[in-house]
Formats: C-alpha cells, sequence, structure tokens
C-alpha cells in the first residue's frame, strides 16, 4: 500500500501491474509462455548462425551448429504442443532473449583476442541457455499440472536437450578458458 502511494503522489507514475488481467488461469498462463518460447526458439535459431560464424575453436563451431538443428526441433516442438493446444502457432516477442542477444553482440563485439571471443561467445551461449532451461522447466510443470502429460514429455525432453547443450559448453569453456587466459 505504502509503495503504490508513493508511486502515486511522489513518482506521479500509475503502481505496478504484478498480474495481467488476461492471465487469469494456469492454462492462459501455459499458452501465454509456450508462445513466448516459440518466439525465444526463433530467436535463437536466427542468432547462431552469427555465433557460429564468430567462433573460431572447431569444437565450438560444431557445438552450436548442432544446436542450430535442435533449436529447429524445439520449434517444430513448440508449434505442435500449441496446435494440439487449440491455439495458432504463433510467437510473442520474448524481450528477455532479445536483450540478451544484444548484450551478445556487445561482449562479443568488445573481445579483440579470439580465444577471448570464444569464451565471451559461450558466457552468452550459456545465459540463453540457464534461461531456456528454467521456462522450459516451468511450463512443463504446467502442463503436468494441467493433465497434459504428452506436451510436459516434450518439454522435458526440450529442456533435458538444453541442459546438454549447456554441459558440453561447459565442457569446451573448460579447455577454451585457459587460452583465453593467457591473452595479451
Amino acid at each position: 500500500m505504502v509503495n503504490i502511494w508513493i508511486n502515486e503522489f511522489f513518482l506521479k507514475e500509475p503502481p505496478v501491474k504484478v498480474f495481467s488481467a488476461h492471465l487469469d488461469n494456469l492454462n492462459k498462463l501455459y499458452v501465454n509462455q509456450l508462445h513466448m518460447l516459440l518466439s525465444t526458439e526463433q530467436q535463437i535459431a536466427k542468432a547462431l548462425p552469427t555465433m557460429v560464424d564468430k567462433a573460431t575453436d572447431t569444437q565450438l563451431k560444431q557445438a552450436f551448429q548442432s544446436h542450430l538443428q535442435e533449436t529447429r526441433v524445439h520449434i517444430e516442438r513448440l508449434e505442435i504442443i500449441l496446435t494440439e493446444s487449440g491455439e495458432e502457432p504463433q510467437a510473442t516477442k520474448c524481450k528477455v532473449l532479445e536483450a540478451l542477444v544484444e548484450e551478445a553482440e556487445d561482449l562479443v563485439g568488445d573481445a579483440t583476442d579470439e580465444s577471448v571471443r570464444d569464451a565471451a561467445l559461450i558466457t552468452a551461449a550459456q545465459r540463453v541457455e540457464h534461461y531456456e532451461i528454467a521456462v522450459y522447466g516451468a511450463v512443463r510443470n504446467f502442463a503436468q499440472l494441467l493433465g497434459k502429460p504428452r506436451q510436459a514429455d516434450l518439454l522435458d525432453q526440450t529442456a533435458k536437450e538444453e541442459g546438454h547443450a549447456d554441459h558440453l559448453l561447459t565442457e569446451i569453456s573448460n579447455r577454451l578458458n585457459v587460452v583465453a587466459q593467457k591473452a595479451a
């Protein structure tokens, strides 16, 4: 109550809405997040070819190329889940991914040494993977609670693939970070 009063009288800004009136049940939240995940995966599919081009390490390039193929499958899965849910498979812009991609571009663009750039690419990619793992886990739990076991299984499969990608990036970084440490 005090925060609303401060906002209204001192900052002259309306109070921030915590919940959207349109998300009044778990199914609506579930569908909303599926549309957002579709945007997430589409943005990743668009960004990965640039990451492949910017990477200098062969194993890192292969990891990004492989994840691009997985990402295309993730998009197909989300389209299937949305269609099964009676929804048009249209993306709702994921602002988080947009910000992560922008930050990655800045980070990678600032790296002047190849090994440091590879380390920056891994850092950026792992941020994305951790975000995806979190959202897929939450949405999988929604599907389970909503009695959609097939959809929950598809979402769980994707969450596991994202976890595997993160693990692979950690393995690659354990080798590459040693090289980056010696740069300049």
